[in-house]
């Protein structure tokens, strides 16, 4: 039996067609007309709805070069069941290279959202009626805030045996962070309605981190293979097991000043160990930034420039410290240019 054409936003998409649609989503006050650009590929076999997002915050451009090309990889040209591809959720703030809607509202702070609601209510619902509710398994891209990078990194609501649990074990990242649902997100919508997501962390925004960017293209092929949407084994070398961390907190300035770090992304540190050191122009005032706990830093600042409470550097907590820090070599000692380049 035929296959049976995908419909989205009102387009139909036959087996073994792909089509990019441009789904209306609002006006610029200047009465220019914008859209959320949306590729289709539905396979000529029956399988998952995948759903690839980048850019719900509209400054994090890794995921636009990830979905970019996720869809030129000719492993999806036999694709089995159908992939959504979604370069640039909020276009309003990709145009202004802002995280934000013009209104300052956080997209992935909108969900469900409402047709009647604010810009960002708006958008939440036309992108969750038109697109989310197709979907069987979503991954989110994302990266750091302005000024902040993340180690590649799965956030994800685990449990054991769990459709969410198969997918972020295939994607590869060096670690696994069993985050929860915040309320209002793209991740927590969907998971209510039962549809696993996995929310991929890598790098900084308004930038092209190439050790975020093509770690990130192979962990969603890796997924999609695992969920029988592509045929074939993986041609190089499995990464080392994922580790999932058990808690994860911000080290913080502890006065105003500039800061001198100490630590890399991606280090073994011990707890009270420096971190970094803040002070003032003159070396007047002087503080140390320590480690909270055992951990590796999975995040932190990229500005020198620190008000005091400011987050700098994020530590995730492994109950294997020792097993965290080989996956995280190994994933480094994979990468081109070779990991010193990556900072």
């Amino acid at each position: 039996m035929a296959r049976a054409p995908f419909t989205l936003a009102g387009h139909t998409v036959m087996p073994g067609q792909r089509l990019q649609i441009d789904v209306p989503v609002a006006r610029l006050y200047t009465h220019t007309p914008l859209h959320i650009p949306v590729e289709v590929v539905h396979g000529r076999k029956d399988g998952p709805v995948m759903l690839v997002c980048g850019g719900i915050h509209g400054d994090e451009i890794n995921g636009v070069e990830i979905v970019r090309r996720l869809l030129r990889s000719k492993a999806i040209n036999s694709l089995r069941g159908t992939l959504i591809a979604v370069p640039v959720v909020n276009v309003f703030g990709f145009l202004q290279q802002t995280r934000y809607l013009p209104d300052r509202r956080d997209l992935n702070r909108c969900f469900p959202g409402s047709e009647k609601g604010s810009l960002g209510g708006r958008i939440a619902a036309l992108f969750r009626d038109e697109i989310v509710d197709h979907a069987t398994h979503i991954i989110d891209l994302h990266t750091g805030a302005i000024h902040r990078t993340n180690l590649p990194q799965i956030r994800a609501q685990l449990s054991t045996g769990s459709e969410t649990e198969r997918m972020a074990d295939a994607f590869g990242a060096p670690v696994i962070l069993n985050a929860e649902l915040r309320e209002g997100s793209l991740r927590h919508y969907a998971q209510n309605l039962g549809i696993p997501v996995l929310t991929y962390e890598a790098g900084e925004a308004l930038r092209f981190d190439e050790w975020a960017i093509a770690p990130g293209v192979k962990g969603i092929l890796r997924v999609m293979r695992r969920l029988g949407m592509l045929s074939g084994e993986q041609r190089r070398r499995t990464p080392a097991p994922a580790e999932l961390a058990n808690g994860s907190s911000w080290a913080r300035a502890p006065i105003d000043g500039i800061l001198r770090p100490k630590v890399r992304l991606g280090a073994r540190v011990a707890k009270g160990e420096v971190l970094g050191k803040v002070a003032d122009p003159f070396g007047n005032d002087e503080g140390e930034v320590l480690a909270m706990a055992d951990g590796i830093v999975i995040g932190m600042s990229r500005l020198p420039l620190a008000n005091e409470g400011e987050a700098l550097y994020h530590i995730a907590r492994f109950d294997e410290i020792e097993e965290a820090e080989t996956a995280i070599e190994s994933f480094q000692s994979s990468l081109t240019p070779p990991p010193d380049a990556m900072y």
